[in-house]
């Protein structure tokens, strides 16, 4: 099939950051876009050839949007699973599958996979809702003790859904919904690995990187890339996501987000299939980018080298406390007059505590240098209200 400068359509679920990051690669192939998102004000609707609003959750409306392009993805998991499955049951090309995207949507049946298939991962137990984990808890059933890691199965995302529970009245402060209650790993880092995959089966690993939260926000503030760990450990994680890549048998990408424990275990925390945050330093410090290998992976195209050129490090900007309302990006002036130092801006009109908003990259040949520079654009520059 031709797709450059050709009828072929490529639709797209989502129009936030990552769809309009998606965009900028496939704007430089020329390739046509649909793109389907509830809000008028999408990232993505300046960057398409083609803008619908609408539900994403909704089986006709996400139906109807499939049957107008050739090949569907998407920048968000939470999206009508059942109108994809009638869409690739009918012929449509779906990537990543809405059986892969069932079996990660729900975070309780995603890590009952990794015990199926001997995935390391940490303990955990699955509640039908708060009132069950509370009466365990109470009674002292539960195998997992305090202090444990909370989670909602189901519309977590950046650090929502997530709390560490220290104390019994911790939970009632959470939802009564659908969790997972996790053993509380002790870790030396948190890592990541994005597996690249398309239909022929060519599979390519982005070097591991580290991240560093945000303790409040439970947020990545950094992404470094490489980590700072040992060679052994990198191979460790790199083999173990390939692993999970072959398990979920996805086409695209496929982000692994990895604990590396005190003795160099490696535990697969979540994944998330699709362009991610861990994989935004690429941008600059790649031969290819995370977006672009996307692009080649979901049109069967050859995968690009998904080696560094450069250290890379990237921050995130995120709406400072306080602060709501039109944005106002203080101090950019000053990082645009830095070397390797790159701003995104995503768009975003409205601005709130911790709302992900852009990102920084600082690619350099010296990674205490660009880790540096990381600390100086966080101080510098901040996402406030006018």
């Amino acid at each position: 099939m031709n797709y450059f400068s050709s009828d072929f359509k490529l639709g797209i679920l989502g129009g936030g950051q990552l769809g309009k990051m998606l965009l900028f690669d496939t704007r430089k192939f020329d390739i046509q876009t649909y793109v389907l998102d509830p809000s008028d004000e999408a990232p993505c609707k300046i960057a398409c050839n083609q803008f619908f609003k609408g539900d994403l959750m909704d089986f006709d409306t996400v139906y109807n949007f499939g049957k107008q392009v050739d090949v569907l993805t998407f920048e968000i998991e939470l999206v009508n699973l059942e109108a994809l499955e009638k869409l690739e049951n009918e012929g449509k090309k779906v990537y990543p599958s809405p059986k892969t995207l069932r079996l990660i949507q729900n975070k309780g049946i995603q890590k009952e996979f990794y015990l199926k298939h001997t995935i390391p991962t940490a303990p955990f137990q699955k509640f039908y809702n708060l009132e069950n984990l509370k009466s365990e808890v109470v009674n002292q059933q539960s195998t997992i003790k305090m202090p444990f890691v909370w989670k909602c199965t189901e519309f977590g995302y950046d650090g929502n859904g997530v709390k560490v529970v220290r104390k019994a009245s911790d939970l009632d402060l959470l939802p009564n919904v659908e969790c997972i209650a996790e053993t509380m790993i002790p870790f030396k880092n948190e890592l990541a690995v994005i597996v690249c995959r398309n239909p022929s089966g060519e599979i390519k690993t982005y070097p591991v990187v580290e991240m560093e939260f945000h303790p409040e926000a439970n947020q990545v503030e950094y992404v470094i890339c490489p980590a700072r760990i040992d060679e052994k450990v990198a191979e460790k994680a790199r083999a173990i996501a390939l692993n999970v890549s072959q398990q979920f048998n996805h086409v695209g990408l496929l982000a692994v987000e990895m604990f590396q424990t005190e003795d160099d275990e490696i535990l697969v925390n979540e994944v998330a299939p699709r362009p991610h945050n861990s994989g935004h330093y690429s941008i600059e410090a790649s031969y290819t980018s995370q977006f672009e290998n996307h692009l080649r992976a979901i049109l069967d195209l050859p995968l690009g080298n998904t080696d560094s050129k450069v250290a890379g490090i990237m921050v995130n900007l995120v709406g400072a406390e306080g602060h709501s309302g039109d944005v106002v990006y203080e101090n950019i002036e000053t990082i645009l007059g830095w070397n390797g130092v790159t701003p995104h801006i995503y768009g975003k009109k409205q601005t709130r505590p911790f709302r992900k908003m852009g990102h920084v990259t600082i690619a350099n040949e010296n990674m205490a240098e660009a880790r540096r520079i990381a600390e100086e654009v966080k101080n510098t520059i901040k996402v406030i209200s006018a």
